[in-house]
């Protein structure tokens, strides 16, 4: 937005209207049988009252510079007098008297971090939240923004329309959320369902989903917290993804179903897999079908989607609409993935401040004591402190490890565990840490398990991942669910197995903590991804079905791509090379089809 820095509203865009359209536009957008005419200079005032007189027109006031406010005579066509008007050589233009209104700003304490619907060029600090602000462009670019407050002064409240959120759920109890949660009813007290537990209770124990929602549709101009693109809104909780952010083809596309089959007319997935799956697939056509726009996250791996599909970004249905994530100057965040037919928009994305579920916490290991080593060949996981940039400890097999050129022993079965006890007052647990792996392919292996109590748990506990190959020399951030041990202890343990064939470098574990989230009505975070692109998207879409009740998924969505800003990052990038502007794509009004279109000069 650039090119954009509005102080006044103009509320009617030069577009293609109907005439239904037209007659809406202007009871509210400028005044009804009144237009402006600017005479050139060289035309006396008494010439100019003959002009406009000639028609039966009357002059309402004269101002400097040749302006003249006009009458109109009655039953004539706005249309046709400005036309007129612009082919008298005396005239230089000619327009409609537009109405400018105060802009609508919601009174929430938490709106002036929001810079994706206003940026007046603020930093953006922590939200109180587990998360810090990228410094990247922060702070960024006064006016590039959505244009929400301009949105904001023809809708606010988008309760009408329901937008099913296919996430890690939500908290329903946050109170910028609880108002504006979907109803429903008797079957679904909890305002949704939980396709990972099975079962009417979607409680987010993760926080993406809260924060996503929050985007949407947080309570705007209650005086708490933040606010969404939407004040008032209808947000149904899909859980499809569990306490660690992943999910199945069957929770998804159950989600996708119950959420059409329960009134969503929008649907935000911000998540995403590299597999064409076409079950899913039957799923988005359903939806198509039953007139669903489906808005999704376009991947946060810097990747081009034409090369490395993501889905659903990559589905190639109508009623879906692919975001890329910008940054707070509106430039393409580095870690957003593009792709010139699959990515059609760009929206904030980078340090987006929204609702969260709860607090944090985080119980760090120092990786230097407290574990329990056994090997079968007399190689055992060992500490050592290896350099990452900075001195860092590691769980280490074999123990001289250098990720170079010591090698792991053959015909092992080596083991590292060690207990932890997790309060019984938490809502969720995880363990966290960082692994690089090179193993022999499809020979060698490590696995990850975990057991009641604190035994070792590779003795009758539970594998929860195990790997073979390589990491390729990066050390990646691994997340493990351990919620089913609060108020209990737990054992976590690393088991490498190796046959007697060839070997390789070995295994490190770093930066290793268990997490926990205790729920709370009060909490909001700052995060980053194509994940926060698309809910504002999401609801921009509701705010336009609301607005229009009788518009189809194709014209929301072509208001949407066509309605928003040309921004020269997402050029070559994206399908439309547009920002997403909330008020430009409530302005944007398709020509009508099968008739010519009445066009506003």
């Amino acid at each position: 937005m650039d090119k954009m820095k509005f102080k006044i509203l103009m509320c009617l865009s030069l577009s293609l209207l109907n005439v239904d359209a037209f007659a809406k536009a202007a009871k509210l957008n400028y005044v009804p049988g009144e237009i402006l005419v600017k005479y050139k200079s060289s035309v006396s005032a008494n010439n100019q009252k003959i002009s406009i007189e000639r028609e039966g027109h009357k002059r309402l006031a004269r101002y400097n510079r040749g302006l003249v406010r006009v009458k109109l005579v009655s039953q004539t066509d706005m249309k046709q007098a400005i036309l007129d008007f612009k082919n008298d050589p005396d005239v230089e233009y000619a327009q409609p008297n537009y109405i400018y209104k105060a802009l609508a700003v919601p009174n929430d304490p938490r709106y002036g971090q929001l810079w994706g619907l206003k940026n007046t060029a603020q930093t953006i600090t922590t939200a109180g939240g587990k998360d810090t602000p990228s410094s990247t462009n922060n702070p960024g670019v006064a006016g590039r923004d959505m244009q929400a407050e301009y949105a904001w002064n023809t809708i606010t409240d988008c309760s009408s329309v329901t937008v099913a959120v296919l996430d890690t759920g939500i908290n329903y109890n946050n109170s910028d959320l609880s108002s504006n949660m979907w109803n429903g009813g008797g079957s679904y007290p909890n305002h949704g369902y939980d396709y990972v537990d099975n079962d009417n209770d979607p409680m987010d124990l993760s926080g993406h989903g809260t924060h996503v929602a929050g985007t949407i549709g947080a309570r705007g101009n209650n005086g708490v917290g933040s606010t969404g693109v939407c004040w008032r809104s209808s947000l149904m909780a899909v859980r499809v993804l569990g306490t660690t952010g992943s999910g199945t083809s069957a929770g998804i596309v159950a989600g996708i179903y119950f959420a059409v089959d329960n009134g969503a007319k929008v649907i935000n997935m911000s998540l995403g897999g590299d597999s064409y799956d076409a079950a899913y697939s039957a799923a988005i056509d359903y939806a198509q079908n039953h007139g669903v726009l489906i808005v999704a996250a376009a991947g946060n791996d810097g990747t081009n989607n034409e090369s490395l599909p993501m889905y659903p970004c990559n589905f190639t249905q109508a009623n879906v609409i692919c975001v890329a994530a910008l940054t707070q100057n509106y430039s393409l965040a580095s870690f957003s993935n593009y792709g010139t037919t699959s990515v059609d928009v760009g929206a904030p994305g980078v340090n987006i401040v929204s609702t969260w579920p709860g607090t944090n916490a985080s119980v760090s290991d120092s990786l230097t004591s407290g574990w329990n080593f056994t090997s079968t060949a007399g190689s055992p996981w060992a500490y050592k402190s290896l350099n990452f940039g900075s001195p860092t400890a590691c769980l280490v097999n074999p123990s001289n490890y250098n990720y170079s050129s010591a090698r792991y022993v053959n015909n092992n079965d080596a083991r590292a565990w060690k207990a932890f006890s997790i309060s019984s007052s938490v809502a969720a647990a995880t363990v966290n840490f960082y692994a690089m792996y090179d193993l022999e392919n499809n020979a060698d292996y490590v696995t990850i398990n975990k057991k009641a109590g604190s035994g070792d748990p590779m003795s009758g506990g539970t594998v929860l991942d195990s790997f073979t190959g390589s990491t390729d020399g990066y050390a990646l951030p691994q997340e493990y669910d351990l919620s089913s041990h609060i108020g209990s202890t737990v054992s976590v343990g690393f088991n490498l197995l190796t046959d007697s064939s060839g070997t390789d470098l070995g295994a490190n574990i770093s930066v290793f903590s268990i997490d926990t989230l205790t729920l709370n009505t009060t909490s909001y975070n700052v995060i980053s991804g194509t994940s926060m692109a698309a809910p504002h998207v999401a609801g921009v879409a509701a705010m336009i079905f609301a607005y229009n009740p009788d518009y189809t998924y194709e014209e929301v969505a072509k208001s949407i791509k066509m309605g928003g800003t040309a921004q020269s990052s997402l050029t070559g990038k994206t399908v439309t090379g547009r920002s997403v502007s909330a008020v430009g794509a409530l302005n944007y009004i398709q020509a009508p089809l099968g008739g010519a279109a009445n066009i506003l000069p």
